[in-house]
């Protein structure tokens, strides 16, 4: 494999505090892989193989519950890790990681984490604090799921999607990788048909842009204003 430019990932929150030498050594025991868009990374259930760190693209983390229904769990953009399943004590992946786009991973296997965090502590530091902030986040969208209407947690998931991928246009901020109003359904726990309905409401407002698989938030004031709206009749 051709080795990593050090100072293409130095900056990223994992390896926060390394020296050149102690990130050229971690990045020695990574492989790169390309995954095609919509082509799994891993599947739920699957023995945790690899931890990952997302080098260019977008990632979807979904969950199949035991009645069959998809749940998207997260987004990961360029510059995050995830299938950190070792790190929280698991053996087997709690969720599928789908390439939404095409998108390139630095691979490590599982079987090296023990040994990197022995070398070097910060690495342990660094990935529970991520861990950490995605646990709050995912209190946060289960308070939103129990407390709010489900025009809010389409809000939220819209706001929460452009400030970790949007691209500044001159007329909003565009979604910067392709998602489908069944995608948003999935993170905010509602169906295709009241997603459709909510965009369709708010495209016809000039609140957003859709097109396929593309979402520009022409007015994202005001869409933060209807998510943080009193939820006034509970639960949608």
């Amino acid at each position: 494999m051709a080795k990593v430019d050090t100072s293409l990932v130095a900056h990223l929150p994992l390896f926060a505090g390394f020296k050149p030498e102690e990130l050229d050594e971690i990045l020695r025991e990574a492989r790169s892989a390309r995954f095609p868009k919509n082509s799994h990374v891993f599947e739920q259930g699957e023995d945790a193989h690899s931890f990952f760190l997302l080098l260019h693209g977008h990632v979807r983390a979904a969950k199949t519950t035991p009645t069959g229904e998809q749940i998207v769990v997260r987004y990961v953009a360029t510059g995050e890790t995830f299938g950190l399943a070792m790190a929280i004590g698991l053996t087997q992946y709690p969720a599928t990681a789908t390439a939404v786009d095409d998108s390139v991973v630095l691979a490590w296997p599982t079987g090296t984490w023990p040994r990197l965090v022995q070398k070097f502590p910060a690495l342990a530091t660094n990935t529970l604090q991520t861990v950490g902030t995605r646990l709050q986040e995912t209190h946060t969208r289960v308070l939103e799921m129990s407390t709010q209407q489900v025009e809010q947690r389409v809000a939220h998931a819209l706001l929460r999607l452009a400030k970790q991928s949007g691209k500044k246009l001159d007329h909003g901020i565009e979604i910067d990788f392709p998602i489908s109003r069944q995608d948003i359904a999935q993170m905010t726990g509602t169906t295709l048909h009241t997603v459709s309905r909510i965009l369709s409401g708010w495209e016809q407002l000039g609140l957003i842009e859709g097109g396929r698989q593309r979402i520009i938030l022409r007015e994202p004031h005001k869409i933060f204003v209807l998510a943080e709206q009193s939820a006034g009749g509970g639960p949608g």
